[in-house]
């Protein structure tokens, strides 16, 4: 690994991290359910924490990485990460009648050191590739990170469903400490060469050099029509992620129900996620092919499109009268964020300065937060108190003002 460069090493790190995540996330739902014995709103509750966790310290890491250091900031994010999956799985053997906290308590205190890891890592790796290799290979190496990234789920979910069966905590042990692994690997290999640190003003504090990197930041998203569009796109599509994201699992299995397969709940989860991983390998092969990431029209085009289909897929979800409706829907949705997301990353990395990318994308990252940790509570209060059908009906509604965010955008660039 000594002789590989900067693209090999992003896309070595991006496997990492999806492989982690799917190892984690695959059959997560098992262990919050069943495990820890989490009802529809408490489920929610944990993204609310994760999410204003995010929002507070989004923006003062994103300054670190912009200040110092991307490679520093992505560093200490994979540890802290590592460290809260680590501790998450290994609730249910601290748990016990003399435990000053409960279940729900722990697994709040691992969603926030979980958040302020995310938040070092957040925008500081793109930052730090698009520096690297150039704006005009973005769109390409993105691409095939997204490829990358799918390939990994698939062995991760194996790793999930595997382990799920002899314990459910143990898929985010493992988790936590492929995150050790990866941090030990770029602390040896990452190398930082086309970041330019700051030349600190004589007898200038570490936290006036931050300030001044926030407020260049926030000066220039304020007077950038289109980066504050985006923000308000990400905004709203944080507020519908976060419900969905959280109760499709236990939709599909209190409220629809597994068909008697003879196949265990984790073994079904892992062939959702197989299913949806393999088709969005191919759909995000076919789209590099023909998306032109550089013409700025095919790309939100291909976004209004893409969210059409997302919002549309929510309600089909929320209104599948049987299993097998309900997953067609769950897949096409998990085809249309893999698409998604490489377009939005390059179109969003491009438009931002270099000097200041890492602070932005951090700022961009709070609107997310923010939609999260507002739009998440109502929808899981709608699941406590109507349905969960209900609840991913309201998510589906509100991707309605990115859909018109979007058209916007289209009729301009017309």
């Amino acid at each position: 690994m000594q002789r590989f460069g900067a693209s090999q090493i992003y896309l070595f790190h991006v496997f990492m991290l999806s492989l982690a995540a799917s190892t984690i996330f695959t059959t997560y739902s098992i262990y919050y359910v069943v495990d820890l014995k989490l009802n529809p709103l408490q489920l929610v509750l944990i993204g609310t924490v994760l999410e204003i966790t995010v929002l507070v310290f989004e923006g003062i890491t994103g300054v670190v990485a912009d200040t110092y250091s991307r490679k520093l900031s992505v560093i200490i994010a994979v540890f802290v990460v590592g460290s809260a999956f680590v501790l998450e799985g290994s609730i249910v053997w601290i748990m016990h009648p003399a435990s000053l906290l409960p279940a729900f308590g722990w697994l709040l205190i691992s969603q926030m050191l979980y958040g302020i890891g995310w938040t070092f890592l957040s925008g500081a790796d793109t930052a730090w590739i698009v520096d690297e290799l150039g704006e005009e290979q973005t769109g390409r190496i993105f691409m095939r990170s997204k490829i990358f990234g799918l390939s990994a789920s698939l062995l991760g979910i194996a790793v999930s469903v595997g382990l799920s069966h002899v314990a459910s905590n143990l898929p985010f042990l493992a988790g936590g400490v492929i995150y050790f692994v990866l941090g030990f690997i770029l602390i040896r290999y990452m190398k930082e060469t086309g970041f330019v640190r700051r030349k600190r003003e004589p007898h200038s504090s570490a936290i006036r050099e931050m300030g001044k990197t926030w407020v260049s930041g926030a000066s220039i998203l304020r007077h950038h029509p289109l980066l504050l569009l985006l923000t308000v796109v990400t905004l709203f599509s944080g507020a519908a992620s976060e419900g969905y994201d959280r109760l499709w699992p236990v939709f599909l299995m209190n409220e629809v129900g597994f068909p008697e397969t003879g196949i265990s709940m984790a073994a079904g989860f892992g062939l959702i996620s197989a299913a949806t991983t393999l088709l969005g390998v191919l759909a995000v092969y076919i789209a590099g092919k023909v998306i032109n990431l550089h013409k700025e029209r095919q790309v939100a085009a291909a976004l209004f499109l893409l969210t059409s289909v997302r919002a549309g897929c929510f309600i089909m979800v929320a209104l599948a009268p049987n299993f097998y409706w309900a997953i067609g829907a769950v897949l096409l949705l998990g085809v249309v964020g893999s698409v998604s997301d490489p377009i939005y990353t390059t179109w969003l990395n491009t438009k931002l300065p270099s000097r200041n990318r890492a602070t932005l994308l951090s700022m961009i990252s709070q609107s997310d937060a923010l939609g999260q940790s507002a739009g998440g509570p109502v929808v899981g209060y709608i699941g406590s108190r109507i349905s969960i059908r209900a609840s991913l009906l309201s998510a589906g509604f509100l991707l309605v003002p990115v859909i018109a965010l979007y058209g916007r955008v289209l009729r301009k660039r017309s």
